[in-house]
């Protein structure tokens, strides 16, 4: 080996360590760079990728799997509604056949336990065998027309009560074998039938007791009369007048029904009324109140341009600063009024208002309440109104719910409590037979914001019946002698 070769040996040597100087420091550059954590980085993201992609992949799998169960669950609810709709409309047609079955057993009871008459000849059970083709049509001579006929509903109905008339006139005309028999049985009928209609046109509203009475009393009549002529006869009349006393008494009942529907009608509309009389009179408080608040808004504003001139002339600081305190006192003052003006423009122009639920222990007793609806800025204005002379003790406030449509509000709480009316009649009596725990439920419902008080306060009542004693608001200390 050569000094040549020795020399270019000893230059590969160092140009070795130069590379490996250099390598390491480029390493150390890429380690500073972080392209080291790049790669890991992506490998991770990679991995994550992957694990995301399969878990998607599942999650879609469970969102067709649930959609099948849906989609299977739908149609049963639907196959199900399908078969309900169905059980409903049978239960509405046996509930039909079930009333009408009622009836007929409230006929027989009502006949068994008036009439019942276990001496009855058996000559007057028996079926005729003889020709009655001469019978003539049982019915008065002139038909007097029923109020009741021009309601569908009521119409149904005594429609129905006629067919039952009419059935059991011809069962016991078949009965009557002798023309002698048969003749007191059709001027019985024909005399029934002019009576029935009689009391039915006299029929009036807050009579139908005495009504039910008249056609007890003519019932009563007849069979003694016919009785008297015929003692062969009676067992039979006897049934026969019992039977056809409660179908005259339902005539009446459903006569009645309309009478009781006019009144309703008449109630509502003297309801509308009475509402807009107390909306006009809301409208004019409103006003008087909006008038008020103007003049307030008007003289804060008037003072606030007072100040502001001042402060405009005013160079020291210590009074501007009093300036400035006032004038940002003030105008809180008519932010305030300003809120009230708003309250009131919004009372005044849309259907904004209060419901309120009430009760009077003392005048009505327990579990009655009252529930009604005010436009007053302060609703227990009204409440104070309520129970300023009409009653003798003060109403308890159990509730008040404000409602941008307090009208519908009302409507809808007095349509949910219909069947627990106190006066079914007149709708005016908005008092309403409910425990304090279903209305409190009903109120959460309706308003869970609304605060609901249980208590029957009823602090006058009972005061007034804990003492016999009178209370006075005069009040006199008489000088003790002894502090002369």
């Amino acid at each position: 080996m050569g000094l040549l070769d020795i020399f270019r040996i000893s230059q590969i040597k160092e140009e070795n360590e130069r590379l490996k100087s250099d390598n390491a420091t480029l390493q150390a550059k890429i380690n500073s760079l972080g392209v080291n954590e790049y790669y890991e980085t992506k490998q991770k993201i990679e991995e994550l990728e992957h694990e995301a992609s399969t878990s998607l992949e599942k999650t879609n799998s469970d969102i067709a799997s649930n959609n099948t169960i849906i989609f299977n669950l739908r149609q049963e609810i639907s196959e199900l509604e399908e078969k309900n709709s169905k059980l409903q409309k049978s239960v509405a047609s046996q509930e039909r056949k079930v009333s009408k079955c009622k009836e007929l057993y409230k006929s027989i009871d009502y006949a068994i336990n008036n009439f019942f008459n276990l001496d009855i000849p058996y000559s007057n059970c028996k079926l005729s065998t003889k020709d009655f083709d001469d019978l003539e049509l049982i019915s008065p001579s002139v038909t007097l027309k029923l109020h009741c006929m021009d309601v569908k509903s009521l119409r149904k109905a005594y429609k129905e009560n006629e067919k039952q008339i009419s059935k059991l006139l011809d069962q016991y005309s078949s009965r009557y074998t002798t023309k002698a028999n048969k003749s007191i049985y059709n001027l019985m009928v024909i005399a029934l039938r002019a009576e029935i209609q009689n009391i039915l046109y006299n029929l009036k509203y807050e009579k139908l007791e005495k009504s039910i009475d008249d056609v007890k009393t003519i019932s009563a009549k007849y069979l003694k009369i016919a009785g008297e002529g015929n003692q062969s006869i009676a067992g039979t009349l006897t049934k026969f007048i019992g039977e056809i006393e409660y179908l005259f008494i339902n005539a009446v009942k459903i006569e009645y029904n309309y009478y009781v529907k006019k009144e309703q009608a008449r109630q509502e509309q003297l309801a509308i009324r009475e509402q807009m009389r107390q909306e006009a009179e809301e409208r004019k408080a409103l006003e008087n109140e909006r008038k008020k608040i103007a003049k307030e808004e008007e003289k804060y504003n008037n003072e606030i341009s007072k100040i502001q001139e001042t402060i405009a002339q005013t160079t020291d600081q210590s009074d501007l600063e009093k300036l400035k305190a006032r004038i940002l006192e003030l105008q809180e003052q008519l932010g305030q009024v300003i809120i009230k003006k708003e309250e009131i423009t919004n009372l005044q122009n849309g259907k904004a208002g209060t419901v309120y639920v009430i009760s009077n222990l003392g005048s009505f007793g327990e579990d009655v309440f009252k529930i009604g609806m005010t436009r007053r800025l302060d609703p227990q204005d009204r409440i104070n109104e309520l129970g300023s002379a009409s009653v003798p003790f003060k109403f308890d406030v159990h509730s008040f719910i404000f409602s941008d449509d307090a009208v519908s509000l009302e409507n809808k709480m007095h349509q949910i409590l219909n069947d627990r009316r106190v006066n079914k009649v007149n709708l005016r009596k908005e008092f309403f037979k409910i425990s304090i725990d279903e209305l409190e439920t009903l109120v959460e419902e309706i308003d869970p914001s609304a605060e609901f008080n249980k208590t029957m306060i009823a602090e006058e009542f009972r005061q007034s019946i804990s003492s016999d004693e009178v209370y006075s608001s005069d009040y006199s200390l008489d000088d003790d002698p002894d502090d002369e």
